[in-house]
């Protein structure tokens, strides 16, 4: 035989790419989405400035306009300007929902982390908390936690805060939703701690911290990014059912829950007061998990 038929067989170019899965736009459509949503409602105080109104101005004489220049988006029951109420809930929803995830993958990171690492008795302990936490019916343990009043508790200080729903809620939700983040990194701690450059650092002197910080939590911080990102469009969720039922952002702070809580009255009337917040909110949850998706594709490529 010759060389060229012993020769392995190379596939054609074409062929190979017709195998390779295409590679979605939707991450950037909704990194776009999400920009401009937020570019909108952290601008809000320039946009206020140049309308030359309040998003807490009550204007009774004024009530359930139409829009107009003046008011693009018209004006709610008591006469306030639903855009600007609409931009400034967007700032408490985002932020709520950006904080929220963060803290609660700081938490479960931490959890997680060490149960995958120590493993044992500190694994086991953990990990039962963790189911703990899963078993207990998540709404009914969020409306008890968001109803309960810090001023019996000692707090009254706290509970005097101008910011008292948006810390409360931000830490009722992280508090009890670290769960999935706890189960993802220590599965991948108890994969990651075994390999060669893990047991090389030990051999080398690491301790533990170093271990943990710096050979293991980089190369379990995939799936982290990718659950964090979709746990983002959750939490906004759960901040407005919250907000709806009134537990969660208090008025005359606007968030896009409470605004839509305002507008059950009116949904028959006038129903844009209940469409832009909604809007607002699935908008920003597709986004959130359009760019989670395109982040578990583009980082399992």
């Amino acid at each position: 035989m010759t060389a060229a038929e012993l020769a392995p067989r190379r596939r054609p170019k074409g062929r190979k790419r017709l195998r390779r899965p295409a590679r979605s736009a939707a991450g950037p459509v909704g990194l776009v989405i999400l920009a401009v949503m937020a570019l909108l409602c952290f601008g809000a105080p320039l946009i206020e400035q140049w309308s030359g109104h309040n998003p807490l101005d009550v204007d009774l004489a004024n009530r359930l306009a139409q829009p107009s220049l003046e008011h693009p988006l018209g004006t709610d029951d008591i006469g306030r300007d639903v855009a600007l109420r609409v931009l400034y809930g967007g700032q408490v929803s985002l932020a709520v929902g950006l904080a929220a995830a963060l803290a609660a993958m700081v938490i479960g990171t931490l959890v997680g982390l060490i149960a995958g690492f120590y493993g044992g008795r500190i694994d086991t302990l953990l990990m039962r908390a963790t189911d703990w936490m899963i078993s207990l019916p998540a709404l009914p343990l969020l409306i008890v936690l968001s109803a309960v009043d810090l001023s019996k508790l000692g707090l009254g200080g706290l509970a005097q805060s101008s910011d008292l729903s948006l810390y409360r809620i931000v830490a009722i939700i992280a508090l009890t939703g670290w769960t999935l983040a706890a189960r993802l990194v220590r599965g991948a701690t108890l994969s990651v701690r075994t390999r060669d450059y893990v047991a090389a650092a030990r051999v080398a002197g690491a301790g533990p911290l170093r271990l943990m910080v710096v050979h293991i939590l980089p190369n379990v911080a995939s799936p982290l990014l990718v659950a964090t990102t979709l746990s983002v469009g959750g939490v906004i969720l759960t901040e407005s059912v919250l907000s709806f039922l009134g537990l969660g952002i208090q008025p005359p702070t606007p968030s896009w829950g409470n605004m839509l809580s305002n507008a059950q009255e009116l949904i028959t009337t006038t129903p844009s007061l209940a469409f832009y917040p909604g809007a607002c909110i699935f908008l920003t949850v597709v986004a959130c998990n359009l760019i989670g998706d395109w982040l578990q594709q583009r980082l399992r490529d």
